[in-house]
């Protein structure tokens, strides 16, 4: 578990296939960043949990399955590229950002960059499956960057950005065109799953019943079928 603060920025110094299903990535980042680790420790990359397999002064190796291979940016990432790095949350520390597991659920492209004074408005794509978990105002994290969403369209969404988070992610490098990992927040997705499973209860005599929660019910109490409250 994370906070989405990002705590150091590394370079891939490679990424490499181990065996069948399985690649390791090296990363070369700050050496009081690596001398924390040790080996088995969760370390976010850029918005994927990844486990420490080995250390050394100023550099670190994780594995990764063919699965976030394959589903996340970490798959094209090259020599040279910047990530961004959080250290698993210590139970009873400070939870700063919001509640990051880690788990990629969808990939986004930089659709526009605007500056605003010190800050930046970032949009950016929002795959499909995603549109429901995103709303004004909630949490997303961005390449691992915990953000608050400004608006949440059933397309796209944007996010700022405070001159410290652009000063201290990789996310203040980003070009239109470029690929982010997404994901929405936990306690939104748990709560939209025990909607699904509530919507039909069991009644007295055995049988599922609507339970009288739906879409329009919803858009009494101010929300619309793309999970932005109106």
């Amino acid at each position: 578990m994370f906070t989405g603060l990002v705590e150091a920025t590394g370079r891939v110094r490679n990424l490499r296939p181990e065996a069948r299903g399985l690649w390791s990535l090296a990363l070369e980042t700050e050496t009081a960043f690596c001398e924390s680790l040790k080996a088995g420790d969760s370390v976010c990359v850029s918005g994927a949990c990844l486990t420490v397999v080995g250390m050394g002064k100023g550099i670190f190796q994780a594995q990764m399955m063919a699965e976030t291979h394959r589903r996340t940016t970490l798959g094209t990432l090259r020599p040279g590229d910047r990530v961004n790095l959080e250290r698993a949350l210590a139970l009873g520390g400070r939870l700063d950002g919001h509640l990051v597991q880690g788990h990629v659920e969808g990939v986004g492209t930089l659709e526009r960059g605007e500056d605003e004074g010190p800050t930046r408005l970032l949009t950016f794509s929002l795959p499909p499956e995603l549109v429901p978990f995103l709303v004004s105002k909630g949490s997303v994290a961005v390449d691992g960057v915990s953000l608050t969403v400004i608006e949440a369209g059933r397309e796209r969404f944007s996010v700022g950005l405070i001159p410290t988070t652009l000063q201290g992610t990789t996310l203040q490098g980003l070009k239109r065109g470029d690929r982010v990992n997404l994901e929405t927040d936990l306690v939104g997705r748990y709560l939209y799953r025990f909607w699904e499973c509530r919507n039909l209860e069991p009644s007295t005599s055995g049988k599922r019943e609507p339970s009288g929660l739906n879409w329009d019910k919803l858009q009494q109490y101010g929300w619309d079928q793309g999970g932005k409250r109106s």
